[in-house]
C-alpha cells in the first residue's frame, strides 16, 4: 500500500464529502468524512439588496467575489429584483475581482469578464496586492468597492482598502452553519480524543471552529485540542492554518497549492514521516 499505507484519515469536508473520501482511498488511506459545515443562503437581506441595487446603478469601480457560492448566490438572489440578464449585463460593465479559481469559473458560466484574479493562496492579502500593482491605472483612492462576503466579513481587507483611500460596502449572502445532523461531527471529535485517528485534513477555517463548538458541547474541547496535537495536521493554506494555531494547534503540512487533491497527494507522501515524528514526540 502506498501513501497513507492505510493510515486512518479525517476530513470535515462538506459539499466534497465524497471527492475527498475517494481521493484518501486512492492515495492509500482509511478515511472518515464528518461534514461538518452547510451553507445556508441569507438573503436576499438589506444589505444584499444594497449591493444588488449598487452593482445596476454602477456604483462600484470594483466589485469583488470572494467565493464561487456566493456568486451564485447573489446572482440569484438578484433574480427576485430584476431579470437575470439585466443583472449580468451590470455585472459586465463594473471590474470584477475573483478571489480564487471557484468565483473566476461562476464569472465565466455567466459571461462576465473577470479584472483580476489574485495568485494564490488567494487571499486577503493578495487581493490587496493585485490592487495595488494595479493602481496606477486605477487608483483605489476615491474608488468605490463592492465585497460579496465569503460567510464572514473580511475585516483586515476592508481596512487595508479604506486605509488607500478606498470606501467599501460588504455584504454577506449566505451563513455557515452547523450540518443538520451532527452525529457524525460528535463521533468524529470523540475519535480524535480516544486516538483513533492519524491524520485530519482542514480544507477551511470553519471546520475547525464547528468541531471545536460540538467538542465544547461535549465537554470535550481542550481533549480535542490535545488529540489534535498528537496527530498530523494537514492545513489547505494560511486562513485555516492561522485558524488553527490561534487554538493552539500545529500545523505539520500546508500543500503547494491551495487545492483539495495536493493537499491529499503532499499529506499521502508525507504522512509516514510526519505520522513517525509524532509517535517519537509522544
Amino acid at each position: 500500500m502506498s501513501g497513507f499505507n492505510g493510515l486512518r484519515v479525517l476530513s470535515f469536508e462538506s459539499r466534497r464529502a465524497k471527492e475527498i473520501a475517494q481521493l484518501i482511498v486512492n492515495n492509500g488511506g482509511v478515511p472518515t468524512v464528518a461534514p461538518s459545515t452547510r451553507e445556508i443562503p441569507d438573503g436576499p437581506h438589506d444589505e444584499e439588496l444594497k449591493l444588488i441595487h449598487g452593482i445596476l446603478a454602477g456604483e462600484y469601480g470594483v466589485m469583488i467575489f470572494m467565493t464561487g457560492v456566493g456568486a451564485r448566490a447573489l446572482i440569484d438572489a438578484a433574480a427576485a429584483v430584476v431579470p437575470r440578464e439585466e443583472f449580468l449585463s451590470a455585472l459586465r460593465k463594473t471590474r470584477v475581482v475573483a478571489r480564487g479559481a471557484k468565483p473566476a469559473a461562476v464569472m465565466r458560466d455567466f459571461g462576465i469578464p473577470v479584472w483580476l484574479t489574485p495568485p494564490e493562496p488567494n487571499t486577503w492579502r493578495e487581493i490587496i496586492q493585485v490592487l495595488d500593482q494595479n493602481s496606477a491605472a486605477i487608483p483605489l483612492r476615491g474608488l468605490r468597492i463592492g465585497v460579496q462576503e465569503h460567510g464572514a466579513p473580511s475585516s483586515e481587507m476592508y481596512e487595508a482598502l479604506r486605509k488607500r483611500g478606498a470606501s467599501v460596502f460588504a455584504a454577506h449572502v449566505y451563513r455557515w452553519e452547523l450540518p443538520e445532523d451532527t452525529g457524525p461531527l460528535k463521533e468524529a471529535v470523540r475519535a480524535v480524543c480516544a486516538g483513533d485517528i492519524d491524520v485530519v485534513m482542514f480544507t477551511s477555517s470553519v471546520q475547525l471552529a464547528h468541531a471545536l463548538k460540538i467538542a465544547t458541547e461535549l465537554n470535550l474541547r481542550q481533549e480535542v485540542i490535545a488529540g489534535l496535537n498528537r496527530i498530523v495536521i494537514a492545513s489547505i493554506g494560511p486562513v485555516a492554518s492561522a485558524a488553527l494555531r490561534e487554538q493552539g494547534i500545529t500545523v505539520d503540512l500546508e500543500p503547494s497549492h491551495p487545492k483539495m487533491g495536493f493537499l491529499v497527494k503532499e499529506c499521502a507522501e508525507r504522512s509516514a514521516g510526519l505520522h513517525s515524528a509524532k509517535k517519537i514526540v509522544e
